[in-house]
């Protein structure tokens, strides 16, 4: 089988050139999907939105995502390159178009696009990287991370921009950036024979026995993901929402959500790279144990102190995602394009029910007490982190 060569690998065959690329890639698409957050309170206005039906636009975003394991075995048939180079444009487009969206169906549609997008970009990307990470897996997913984290970062900043100078269409002026960043991945990798890599013509694969055999891991993960859910979909989806209902401005809202999400990448890139020393469960123990406790701090702070926590909660909040990717990517199969696709769809599903359910609980009983429930819901997260394998299976 051919694989990349990078002529810079060092001695365990981490490919550090292939891995920016692909690191890169996951920036420049996940900028645009990190739009929804920092733009919920202007499309409540707009739309005249419950909080409820303002989380299901996250919903909506991830739906595609339930097909995860079928993108998983078209993975292993087909080019997936072009899924890697064409998402950040249909992103683009879509995202970019979200401002001048008439209705709430038309912004629902544009979103689901978008997340279409998202779903043939996530599920082929990771396993790229593992190919040619070597023997430090952990470090590759941290690289991976890393570049969709800066993009959850720098992409509120960017957009809050543009609507405090255009207003809601501004994101049209976001088009060209991202049909710009397509051009230049075809350029970069049309001719990367990224498909010889995983690809199983031919070959009958026994898909439910995959799946039955890897169910403890999946159980697991699952686990941490939906008692760490309500604190993720809290802060990462409505906290520019919870900062305007106390009284900030928008652009301070969405200052604060970049700074919970840089403060991310650097715990998602180190989180990685830790477990590849100290073992994936004992780091997502530490992980689990902390994060609630410092929301729960954050939410009976104020001022300066306020802001440390909430970067302090950023760096351990999105810690898991590195890690878990890494538990998944260690685990000894011909197959991973499906088992990573089963991951992402259980994941993404996960999310997207926890962020509803944050949304009804909001409005309901406040943001305030939904938080709490949300920290105190997190310490259940324990329990599957234990189950996490310590070795590779």
């Amino acid at each position: 089988m051919n694989k990349p060569v990078d002529k810079k690998s060092d001695e365990t065959g981490f490919q550090t050139g292939n891995v920016v690329l692909i690191s890169l890639t996951h920036l420049l698409h996940d900028i645009y999907t990190s739009f929804l957050a920092p733009l919920l309170p202007l499309f409540i206005a707009r739309h005249n939105l419950s909080l409820t039906l303002s989380g299901l636009l996250a919903v909506v975003q991830r739906v595609p995502s339930l097909f995860n394991p079928l993108i998983g075995i078209m993975a292993e048939r087909v080019k997936v390159r072009y899924f890697v180079i064409f998402a950040p444009a249909i992103t683009t487009v879509a995202m970019g178009l979200t401002g001048i969206a008439p209705t709430y169906s038309a912004l629902v549609v544009l979103i689901f696009v978008s997340g279409i997008a998202s779903t043939m970009f996530h599920v082929p990307a990771p396993v790229i990287v593992k190919k040619i990470s070597g023997d430090r897996t952990g470090m590759g997913m941290s690289f991976f991370m890393l570049g969709g984290e800066l993009a959850r970062t720098v992409g509120p900043l960017v957009i809050v921009a543009a609507a405090e100078i255009w207003g809601l269409k501004g994101t049209l002026k976001m088009i060209p950036f991202g049909l710009a960043a397509s051009f230049v991945l075809w350029i970069k990798l049309r001719h990367t024979p990224i498909q010889d890599e995983i690809r199983r013509d031919g070959v009958k694969i026994n898909y439910p026995g995959l799946f039955i055999k890897f169910l403890p891991v999946f159980i697991s993960l699952a686990g941490i993901t939906f008692f760490m859910g309500a604190m993720k979909s809290s802060l990462t989806l409505y906290l520019p929402v919870y900062l305007t209902g106390k009284g900030s401005e928008l652009w301070m809202a969405g200052v604060s959500l970049a700074a919970l999400q840089l403060a991310g990448a650097a715990g998602t890139f180190y989180s990685g790279t830790l477990s590849d020393r100290i073992g994936r469960r004992t780091t997502l123990v530490i992980v689990v144990i902390v994060t609630p406790i410092l929301l729960l701090l954050f939410l009976k702070s104020s001022g300066v102190i306020s802001f440390i926590l909430l970067i302090a909660m950023g760096f351990f909040l999105i810690a898991p995602q590195s890690v878990n990717l890494a538990v998944i990517h260690d685990l000894k199969t011909a197959h991973l394009p499906f088992v990573n696709g089963v991951y992402m769809m259980i994941n993404f599903f996960i999310n997207s029910v926890m962020t509803l359910g944050v949304g009804a609980m909001s409005d309901s009983i406040g943001m305030e007490k939904t938080f709490a429930i949300a920290a105190i819901l997190g310490f259940g997260a324990i329990i599957f982190a234990l189950r996490v394998p310590a070795k590779e299976n």
